[in-house]
């Protein structure tokens, strides 16, 4: 019916109607226009740049047609409002662009030197292609509800550059009931021509946008009460590529005027031989769902359904509880699933373990703890991320020297500065935690603690046995309080007893169900508090989740914000996170380097290769081997020898 339309010259009347009223079931497009000499480097632009830029179709020079998107079409009249740039610079808005290419050769040609013959039409998916979608869904569309254009914003985030072309990304905000953000994530990625899923979902300054009310392009969208901002990449970006790469004469559709298409929603144009469009794999397993990770600032990630569910796994696994300790009791579903891809967004993490249980021997401490913590940072390191280990004064030498063995076997990828943290009044965790004391630039954005002495509500220190180690503990939970204070900071606490720091947040449940549990439960909270039969599995967990993130397609998208080319990861640096991954050899390496310091078994204070009374063989080697099965599935064996 559309194609009839289209040829009978009476789509024209229809076209700003169907734009802002989502109405249409065809999918629309942005529309820039350049100069041949530009064509090839605006479409690689385009190939970097697959979310705001998902290319649809490119024309020969000085076609006006677009026969794989649209029948008897004439680009020169099928918008109803176009605007011309010449140098760089919005000059005007005009209703067509015939005259461009007829009669008169209007003053921009004349004054730029370039003819409507020389000209290519670049045709971009539009986000309005899956507010149908949307709506068939049952999510509200607000901007369509308040008879609004959608907001757009310039953020401060860079797209990749491609030749002269080089700008900031360009979004889309629509406000979404947050108990309605995954079937909103699941409909747009199954339209990756309409710019798919998300690059964004929570706060705003989080993409250098200050104040929603104000767009730089369209119109305000209001929040209603339990709406989440949520945020597409947008083809607007188009147009700042325009403005900043300066062509003599150039055009684009006017915001919210698009190019209506004749191909229905949620489905992809006919194949062309000039055009490579974004792909989506439409699995079920690999459809993204959503999870909130932190209040302040609101972020949410995603995660494709296939890594949700092999993180499950590891959880399952690192739950067992073969030294009958309870801690099944304590479980609560996804913490390691949120810690992870928390961490997955951090930047600069801090790690802290030591657990003092045997007051008596020098050194105090026990096997577990340590293996764990190197690592999370060895597979930290290797996606890249700052890693700085916080310990005790008292066992500042030793920790030192544990390091630089675990660096010198390759257990840990290389050295991380080791600090200490003690209390020298109010504001020493401000200080500690940012730069020169001022919460708004933290020097870490993840704390985590793994089988660290978490302070009780009493004020002191406990082991398992209800003993007052106090004495041997410098006060790190101040840390964690603190940062529950400061935006942009996150915690996470690792335990198998629930008297380690971090696990006040399941301080209910310890001092209830776990033996002498009212009076060791650690009174600080973290955000996400991972429970393991013994803490050393939450910490190789945590590696091999990261490592699962990683190589999500879907979550990896969403980190880039839609940027950059949709390809594998390559093979030298999967070799390099493969490399570092926890494994049976270096886990066993770095136990027996701890037993050489004199750092004794948990939970019976034996000076052998064991970890809370069970023996490195074959109970925590049988953990890891089952934990790097799940993240490599099938192909675990295989990838071993990469």
């Amino acid at each position: 019916m559309l194609t009839a339309v289209r040829a009978s010259g009476c789509l024209r009347p229809l076209r700003r109607v169907w734009s802002c009223a989502m109405s249409s079931g065809y999918q629309q497009a942005n529309v820039v226009i350049l100069p041949s000499l530009l064509a090839d480097d605006f479409e690689t632009f385009c190939h970097r740049n697959p979310a705001p830029l998902p290319l649809l179709y490119r024309s020969q020079s000085g076609e006006t047609s677009c026969p794989p998107l649209a029948k008897h079409a004439d680009i020169r009249t099928d918008v109803s409002q176009f605007c011309v740039y010449e140098d760089g610079r919005l000059v005007k808005t005009v209703s067509s662009l015939q005259t461009s290419s007829t009669q008169h050769r209007n003053s921009s040609e004349a004054s730029s030197g370039v003819s409507w013959s020389d000209m290519v039409c670049f045709y971009l998916g539009c986000s309005f292609g899956f507010e149908g979608s949307m709506k068939k869904a049952g999510v509200p569309v607000r901007n369509v509800e308040q008879g609004a254009n959608v907001s757009m914003f310039r953020t401060s985030v860079p797209c990749v550059p491609a030749g002269v072309f080089c700008c900031p990304l360009v979004v889309t905000m629509r406000p979404v009931p947050a108990a309605m953000l995954d079937a909103t994530v699941e409909v747009t990625h199954l339209n990756p021509l309409a710019h798919g899923a998300p690059v964004h979902i929570g706060d705003s300054a989080l993409l250098g946008i200050h104040d929603l009310s104000r767009p730089d392009y369209g119109d305000g969208v209001e929040l209603q009460p339990g709406d989440v901002p949520v945020f597409w990449a947008c083809g607007v970006t188009a147009i700042e590529a325009i403005l900043s790469s300066k062509p003599s004469l150039a055009f684009s559709h006017s915001p919210g005027c698009m190019f209506l298409t004749d191909v229905p929603d949620s489905s992809s144009p006919p194949p062309s031989d000039t055009v490579r469009s974004p792909t989506s794999d439409h699995s079920l397993d690999l459809i993204p769902r959503s999870f909130l990770l932190s209040q302040n600032p609101l972020l949410y990630s995603l995660v494709s359904h296939r890594a949700m569910e092999k993180i499950r796994q590891l959880e399952t696994i690192i739950g067992e509880d073969p030294g009958q300790r309870g801690i099944r009791a304590l479980f609560v579903q996804d913490e390691l699933l949120r810690s992870c891809l928390s961490l997955s967004h951090a930047v600069s993490v801090a790690i802290t373990t030591g657990f003092p249980t045997h007051y008596q021997h020098s050194p105090p401490d026990e096997t577990d703890g340590p293996p764990g913590a190197i690592a999370m940072a060895t597979m930290l390191l290797s996606l890249g991320k700052q890693v700085t280990m916080v310990t005790d004064k008292r066992g500042l030498d030793m920790n030192q020297a544990i390091i630089d063995e675990a660096v010198r076997t390759g257990v840990l990828k290389t050295a991380v500065p080791l600090v200490t943290f003690e209390d020298g009044g109010p504001d020493s965790a401000l200080h500690f935690l940012c730069h020169h004391g001022d919460r708004s630039k933290p020097r870490y954005d993840h704390l985590v603690a793994i089988e660290r002495s978490g302070r009780a509500g009493d004020g002191n220190y406990y082991n398992m046995r209800g003993i007052n180690i106090k004495h041997l503990v410098d006060p790190i939970d101040d840390l964690f309080i603190a940062a529950q204070e400061i935006p942009g900071i996150s915690t996470t606490g690792i335990g198998d007893g629930g008297n380690e720091l971090g696990m006040g947040k399941l301080k209910e449940k310890v001092s209830t169900l776990m033996p002498k549990g009212s009076l060791i439960a650690c009174d600080v909270p973290a955000d996400f508090a991972i429970t393991a039969g013994v803490s050393n599995w939450g910490g190789y967990a945590v590696a091999c989740g990261l490592h699962l993130l990683h190589t999500c397609p879907s979550h990896q998208r969403y980190l880039r914000r839609g940027l950059g080319l949709e390809q594998g990861t390559p093979r030298d640096q999967l070799q390099d996170w493969t490399a570092n991954l926890p494994s049976v050899e270096k886990e066993e390496s770095i136990l027996s380097t701890l037993v050489r310091f004199g750092i004794r078994s948990g939970k019976t204070g034996n000076l052998a290769m064991e970890v809370d009374g069970l023996t490195f063989h074959p109970t925590h080697s049988d953990i890891i081997t089952r934990l790097l099965e799940v993240t490599w599935g099938s192909n675990y064996c295989w990838k071993g020898r990469l």
